[in-house]
């Protein structure tokens, strides 16, 4: 019989995880500390590791959780079904991700991180729940026809590329746009590249 985990202790972790979240949520990166996660909590700096090794696992924690949110936002656009491009409506999910939390979003996908996935190993060995998603459609679009055949995860990355810089663009406050404006412009780019992969 398998051991179970005490509640207390994955109360605590969750806890201690969810300190570390608003701490990167409102400050970046560079604010979470381990001292400092511990007295949001109230614990001492010592008992956090009984929960997490390091720093660097207790950021990995945060951020498996937070590509599953993201998946949500995703899947929250496929169930939308707005007009337009599928394609569009699916990447719009990780645009909307971007908004939602912007500081999360930086690190997530702006840093370098130790365990972050990386192109083409993990990613066409299907590592990547969120960019999975992406290359079904993209694989469904091309066995129905109205995608040109090519390689799927060159195209993936291509497009979320476009996607990313767009949003990292406008993070960085290099558009003179509002968020209504921008998304227009969003919809507008992506799917101008979408139909440069018409069949």
């Amino acid at each position: 019989m398998k051991a179970q985990k005490q509640p207390g202790k994955q109360n605590a972790s969750a806890k201690i995880a969810e300190a570390a979240l608003r701490l990167l949520e409102n400050e970046g990166a560079g604010a979470v500390s381990m001292r400092r996660v511990a007295k949001a909590v109230g614990i001492t700096p010592m008992a956090i590791y009984h929960h997490f090794p390091d720093r660097q696992a207790l950021l990995k924690s945060i951020t498996d959780a937070e590509f599953n949110k993201l998946l949500e936002f995703a899947q929250a656009r496929i169930r939308r079904k707005r007009s337009g491009s599928s394609l569009v409506n699916l990447l719009e999910g990780y645009l909307d991700y971007a908004f939602a939390r912007p500081k999360v979003f930086d690190y997530i996908f702006s840093r370098d991180r130790p365990d972050a996935r990386r192109y083409p190993k993990d990613f066409r060995a299907r590592r990547s729940p969120t960019l999975n998603l992406l290359a079904d459609a993209v694989t469904e679009g091309m066995n129905s026809g109205e995608l040109k055949k090519g390689d799927v995860w060159e195209i993936v990355m291509s497009l979320w590329a476009h996607n990313h810089g767009l949003a990292t663009l406008y993070r960085g406050r290099r558009f003179d746009l509002s968020e209504k404006q921008f998304r227009q412009f969003y919809r507008r780019s992506m799917q101008r590249l979408i139909d440069g992969l018409r069949a």
